[in-house]
């Protein structure tokens, strides 16, 4: 049918994410750094993501398009109040290991100064691989950060640059002694993940994390891009 549904303009897009939080129904989501339309039955096409845009990426356009639907648009967002609470009242563990989620302001990429201090990007906690439940409610429709623990003090703008607008989860292969892979794999299977972006030092122990989300990449049951970006002891960026 032809209707009016957004279009995003991903040369005008920054990546900043306001948009996917505006969206009620989980149409949009990041890839790659940039708003994706995911779901066109999702998209209900009256543009609550529309004003939200700093960068004027999303406009309305008159396509073929599926037809709205409400009612798939309703069963997720049930779904995706019962897993939040589910994981709320279901939590007997160390308090310090508790689901949460951190709205972050979006598009402000001003220097910081004494008064208005540079903000963290981490969306939620806990981050470490070894802590995270799979079916966190954070991870749905969303792009994610797989980073190795040394690449946040390595790199001296690493929150803005790979951390914000993605639910972030780091781990060391070489200390934590575990295969990643399984988790992750369970990670990537059972959230609507568009695209994992992984971070790695030059040291050979990081190559394991690396191979780890390949491997589940490969194991989830669709194909997940994957993006390596491996940063030098120093900081520098040697490889994406």
């Amino acid at each position: 049918m032809i209707r009016t549904i957004i279009e995003i303009d991903e040369e005008r897009c920054n990546g900043c994410g306001i948009c996917v939080n505006a969206c009620h129904e989980g149409a949009i989501g990041l890839v790659a750094g940039k708003a994706k339309l995911l779901r066109e039955d999702y998209c209900d096409g009256m543009g609550d993501c529309l004003p939200e845009c700093p960068m004027g990426a999303i406009s309305f356009v008159e396509r073929e398009a599926p037809a709205y639907d409400e009612a798939a648009v309703i069963a997720a967002q049930m779904a995706k109040a019962k897993a939040q609470a589910h994981a709320q009242a279901s939590f007997t563990g160390c308090p310090g290991s508790a689901e949460r989620t951190f709205e972050r302001a979006q598009g402000n990429d001003s220097e910081p100064t004494k008064d208005t201090p540079l903000q963290s990007e981490l969306m939620q906690w806990p981050c470490q691989l070894k802590l995270i439940n799979p079916q966190a409610s954070c991870f749905s429709g969303s792009s994610v950060l797989v980073a190795a623990d040394c690449c946040a003090y390595a790199h001296g703008d690493f929150h803005r640059m790979f951390m914000k607008g993605k639910p972030t989860i780091i781990g060391c292969p070489k200390l934590d002694g575990v295969d990643y892979a399984e988790k992750l794999t369970a990670i990537f299977a059972d959230n609507d993940i568009s695209d994992v972006t992984v971070t790695r030092m030059e040291v050979p122990c990081c190559g394991g994390l690396e191979m780890a989300v390949r491997r589940a990449a490969s194991a989830c049951g669709r194909n997940l891009p994957v993006q390596v970006v491996t940063i030098a002891t120093n900081g520098d960026i040697i490889a994406s």
